[in-house]
């Protein structure tokens, strides 16, 4: 690959923190055509420059990650995993229930960090067989009792 000059810099630099910009938004911050752009974000791609483009979640909604744990136990009941899950102070709420699942657990953490965390420390507990997260991006009905 050729030598990245100033105009690829530009691009980096904006994707970095951009990652779903426009590319016509693109072009018109570094000043150059749509094409002349598109030409140089492919070429980026292609040398391995740009390796992809993610979301970078970190503190959602008033700096806390709400997410539920969804637990498969090895076995039933386990007052371990109870009592371990007790000991957080991000543990809101933990309801057993029927079906493939055992436990459902809701937490409230201070961040992604945070969560992976306490996930890794509930999922090596050895009563846990399996544990999927699943991150709330928005409570779109809540009612409270009353």
């Amino acid at each position: 690959m050729r030598e990245l000059d100033a105009k690829d810099r530009d691009i980096l630099s904006i994707l970095s923190k951009e990652a779903r910009i426009p590319l016509k938004t693109l072009a018109g911050r570094i000043g150059l055509s749509r094409s002349a752009t598109s030409e140089r974000v492919a070429l980026l791609e292609k040398s391995g420059i740009i390796r992809g483009y993610r979301a970078d979640i970190g503190q959602i909604d008033k700096g806390l990650v709400s997410a539920y744990l969804l637990v498969t136990l090895v076995r039933t009941p386990s007052l371990g995993v109870l009592d371990q899950l007790a000991r957080f102070a991000e543990v809101r709420r933990v309801s057993s229930v029927s079906g493939q699942l055992d436990l459902i657990v809701e937490v409230e953490t201070s961040s992604i960090d945070r969560l992976n965390t306490l996930r890794d420390a509930i999922a090596s507990h050895e009563s846990v067989e399996d544990l999927t997260t699943s991150i709330i991006l928005r409570r779109d009905i809540e009612r409270t009792p009353g």
